[in-house]
């Protein structure tokens, strides 16, 4: 038997579309990947290859000319390249938090949508590395952020900020990594009994390590996900930590503040779970996952961003109340005066209202569950926190101490092509994620069916409720079906 305690309760609100039977869960997920790809994944798939071709134009180009093709200048030396890292690490940080830190507290309701957000943390954090990595001006010199011995006599500054990046989201992607490949082990090896070739069967089978779905399987199984979702939980509040030091630790005007990280980990969230619902709200309709992602997934999923969004907002007013209550002049300047009514008060106006004003519509269950409502609005928190990381690290830059150091950055083509690039990155991973990996979790999703209960079924005509009180070893129930 499985070692924690059963996932089924009497009176629970279902997790799944009433009458299904496992069956018909199986089909509905394990489907996707068995039948040619519908017309719109392949328009999809070809402009997102679209946007990896500019991607690999504008960073060869940056390579043949050097960084000076960006809209860097004085003293906006960090700009695109910083902002775009920051936006994408964000992204990333709903897949841990949806999958380990939910899992931890026993959120059944996860099971449906924990796939996805594993998926784009991967993807995300591969689009975020890339900035790092090409920023920096001559990245064939890279290995000197790792502590490794070299015939310079260059060392890696180990007080640096930036090496503690590579060593949080490093460690960030690493974990994660393991804990959604641990995750696709019981549903690669549906997959790959399901094989009708034996190409798909050999290489479902590789991968599924010799799953057979038996008792000691499962053990193992719950016990790697248990101590790699414990492993995961404090990352969710190190790496994006880690990230606001960057810019805590320096003394520039709207930077030099302890509200960073939990203002950016609240951020992370925030966005991430906007991520997690654009993609999931397509995914949902073009491949008719209705059966297993219902509307109660959705809503709960808004009530994060309803209350994230609140937490952020709450930041935004902290920031100005420290401003002016410190008395430092630099602060109440940059608070009070450069960000409202500065040179780029519209990007202040593009953070303020996608991530404080529009999430409000959440209060009325009407709008919370709506899908052409939350699928705009998803989309602007996604616009809204871009246009924040870009609110923190130009406007802070753009006017320093000095009145005559003052600049204005305007982004450049390469700048542009170079972000579109990564969304077209992270899309085309993603569709091949969806063609050829199970985007659902199908044994999680059917461990918190009636049906997973051994005793479904058996319980007599007089027994008092027709659903089961509860199931012991759910997940390991999965084997013997």
């Amino acid at each position: 038997m499985a070692y924690y305690e059963p996932i089924i309760e009497l009176g629970e609100a279902p997790l799944v579309q009433k009458g299904s039977t496992l069956a018909e869960v199986t089909d509905d997920i394990a489907g996707v990947t068995e039948r040619p790809a519908p017309r719109g994944w392949w328009i999809v798939f070809g402009l997102a290859l679209m946007f990896v071709g500019i991607f690999t134009v504008c960073v060869g180009y940056l390579f043949w000319r050097g960084v000076g093709v960006w809209g860097n200048t004085s003293p906006v030396f960090w700009a695109w390249d910083i902002t775009n890292f920051v936006w994408w690490v964000g992204i990333g940080h709903a897949g841990t938090l949806i999958s380990a830190i939910l899992f931890i507290f026993r959120q059944k309701w996860r099971t449906a949508i924990n796939r996805f957000a594993e998926a784009m943390t991967i993807f995300a954090v591969i689009c975020a590395l890339i900035f790092p990595g090409i920023h920096v001006g001559r990245p064939w010199l890279m290995y000197y952020v790792f502590p490794l011995p070299n015939q310079m006599t260059l060392w890696p500054n180990f007080k640096s900020p930036l090496l503690w990046d590579v060593f949080a989201v490093g460690t960030y992607f690493t974990v994660s990594l393991l804990f959604w490949y641990v995750g696709l082990i019981p549903d690669l090896a549906t997959l790959r009994d399901r094989s009708m070739t034996k190409g798909r069967q050999m290489v479902y089978g590789f991968f599924a390590l010799g799953w057979r779905g038996s008792n000691r399987h499962w053990r193992n199984y719950e016990r790697a996900y248990l101590i790699l979702a414990a492993i995961s939980t404090p990352l969710v509040l190190s790496v994006h930590s880690v990230v606001s030091m960057d810019f805590a630790t320096s003394v520039i005007p709207g930077w030099h503040t302890t509200i960073f990280p939990p203002y950016f980990v609240a951020g992370a969230i925030f966005s991430g779970f906007a991520m997690v619902e654009t993609v999931l709200l397509i995914a949902r309709t073009v491949f008719k996952l209705h059966r297993v992602v219902l509307m109660r997934h959705l809503e709960l999923m808004n009530k994060f961003i309803l209350f994230t969004s609140l937490l952020v907002g709450y930041a935004y007013s902290m920031e100005f109340f420290i401003a002016w209550y410190s008395g430092n002049r630099y602060e109440m300047a940059h608070f009070l005066h450069n960000r409202p009514a500065g040179p780029y008060w519209w990007a202040w106006v593009w953070m303020m209202v996608p991530n404080t004003l529009i999430p409000q519509l959440y209060w009325s269950k009407k709008m919370r569950t709506s899908i052409p409502v939350m699928f705009v609005v998803s989309i602007f928190v996604n616009i809204g926190m871009w246009f924040e990381r870009f609110v923190i690290i130009v406007l802070s830059l753009n006017r320093d101490f000095l009145p005559s150091s003052w600049g204005y950055y305007r982004p450049t083509i390469i700048d542009v092509g170079t972000f579109t690039g990564t969304i077209g990155i992270f899309f085309a991973a993603f569709l091949l994620f969806m063609r050829w990996l199970p985007m659902v979790a199908m044994a999680e999703v059917k461990g918190t069916m009636p049906q997973a209960d051994p005793h479904h079924g058996h319980r007599g005509k007089h027994a008092p409720h027709s659903e089961p009180i509860a199931a012991k070893g759910t997940l390991a129930t999965e084997g013997a079906e």
